[in-house]
């Protein structure tokens, strides 16, 4: 009796979620996110996913792999079972879970909106369903805010896409540094320290720590101390213990850090050891300039990596790209001023700054790419540097990270407050996703720069406009 009572109840939370286009180019396997609920695809959707699939720019490859995932659920179903719901298998269990439907047309539909364009046939389809179906909680799964805001108008429910969003705020997004007030070691108990290859480590027990600890992660106190948590166990942590003095006296291509948060990413960059490192920050705080020339260090002196390849996601560069003449590099090289514009400002001070730049382009292997053709690719031994990371969905961060291929770095740069794609925001930024997603890995690690030092002009600018 029990177990009916609870399937009755399980049943009664079940929901039905319509899914807009916008919402399966920005995550191609959504429909596979609704756990047990009922998920609807109305017929006009994926006839905007077949006007839009055609092409090599990231749209179209996001929704040709959506229509793959959609089709592939289907399989070889009946009309009818397909217009009903058919089950929805996942990868890892064998059970289904959820349904998929297609929705057609209703024969008699209560009419809201006259007007013919997508957005509101979608809205009408879900007004004659929610007609049809009185007892069914139906919500409308959108980005689009204004589709959202109809949608309420006309009395449907209707939510943001949240499954990729691991924060509410960017608040709450890691830092990549804990600052301690004080003296950090106030709160310390027990302290074990040890010599390994010239490096001073603390080992500290976990239950010590009063904050989130994770791999890579810097403490700063008010007393000048600076740490970075190594290695990381159920009951230690493992702290290389750095001066003020040292991390402010690297230097990477003549660049040395003007500030301990620049000290912190020129550390994490230099570190053989790191493979992903994640600049964000304020325009002008450094990113770039950062990022390049610790590039250059890695490729021109140490010769550690073969290659610098650098990309960035601009909003219209999907489109764009195709009207302006020459090779994908030459294509590239109008979206990717700021890097020719930061290797000016490292030879700024030399006798002949243009000569400088050519000896550095012709010595260093600097490769620009475009991200519609970084789809498939593998790159070894390479430094990648990606530009303006927030502008980037999930599944996009996903595609790019993935290209790394063996010996390979990674340097994600971005400002979450300049966010200009459609459809996104700081929360659900494929920046900040992998901010999230990634600081527990071991050979990872992020810094959120501070102050701008391009100028004081730029700083009144980025604190008052």
């Amino acid at each position: 009796m029990v177990d009916a009572i609870q399937l009755e109840l399980i049943k009664s939370q079940k929901r039905t979620f319509v899914l807009d286009t916008n919402v399966l180019i920005h995550d191609p396997n959504a429909v596979m996110s609704f756990d047990e609920h009922k998920v609807i695809i109305p017929i006009t959707v994926l006839e905007e996913l077949d006007k839009l699939k055609t092409g090599k720019h990231t749209m179209a490859a996001d929704c040709r792999q959506a229509i793959r995932v959609i089709d592939q659920i289907l399989g070889s179903a009946p009309p009818a079972e397909v217009e009903q719901g058919v089950p929805i298998r996942r990868y890892d269990e064998s059970p289904p879970l959820g349904t998929l439907a297609i929705m057609m047309p209703p024969n008699d539909p209560a009419i809201s909106f006259l007007s013919p364009a997508n957005d509101n046939i979608i809205i009408n389809h879900i007004c004659s369903l929610q007609h049809l179906s009185q007892d069914e909680k139906i919500i409308l799964v959108s980005k689009d805010i204004n589709m959202r805001l109809k949608a309420r108008g006309c009395g449907i429910e209707s939510q943001d896409y949240h499954n990729d969003q691991l924060v509410s705020d960017v608040e709450l997004l890691s830092k990549g540094y804990q600052e301690i007030a004080g003296s950090f070691w106030e709160q310390i108990h027990h302290v074990s320290t040890r010599q390994e290859q010239g490096q001073t480590l603390h080992i500290i027990p976990k239950d010590n720590l009063t904050f989130e600890v994770y791999p890579n992660k810097f403490i700063l106190d008010e007393q000048g101390f600076i740490g970075q948590i190594k290695a990381i166990s159920e009951t230690e942590v493992t702290m290389l213990d750095l001066t003020h003095d040292f991390l402010m006296q690297q230097e990477a291509w003549g660049l040395q850090p003007r500030d301990i948060y620049q000290a912190m990413a020129l550390q994490l960059l230099l570190d053989p050891d790191i493979h992903l490192v994640n600049l964000t920050g304020a325009a002008g705080s450094g990113k770039t300039i950062l990022a390049l020339a610790a590039a250059i260090e890695m490729t021109v002196a140490s010769k550690r990596y073969r290659r610098i390849i650098a990309t960035r996601s601009v909003q219209g560069l999907d489109e764009d790209i195709g009207f302006l003449p020459g090779t994908e590099e030459e294509k590239m090289e109008p979206w990717l001023g700021a890097i020719t514009d930061n290797l000016e400002a490292l030879h700024c001070e030399d006798e002949c700054t243009h000569s400088s730049i050519d000896y550095i382009l012709k010595k260093v292997p600097l490769h620009f790419k475009s991200l519609n053709y970084i789809r498939g690719r593998s790159f070894q031994h390479s430094l990648i540097i990606i530009d303006e990371c927030q502008n980037l969905t999930p599944h996009q961060m996903k595609t790019i990270i993935t290209r790394a291929g063996s010996g390979s770095k990674v340097i994600c740069l971005g400002n979450l407050a300049q966010i200009d794609t459609p459809y996104l925001s700081a929360t659900s930024s494929g920046l900040t996703y992998l901010t999230e997603r990634f600081k527990n890995f071991a050979y990872g690690g992020n810094i959120q720069l501070r102050g701008v030092p391009r100028s004081l002009l730029a700083e009144f600018a980025e604190q008052n406009l």
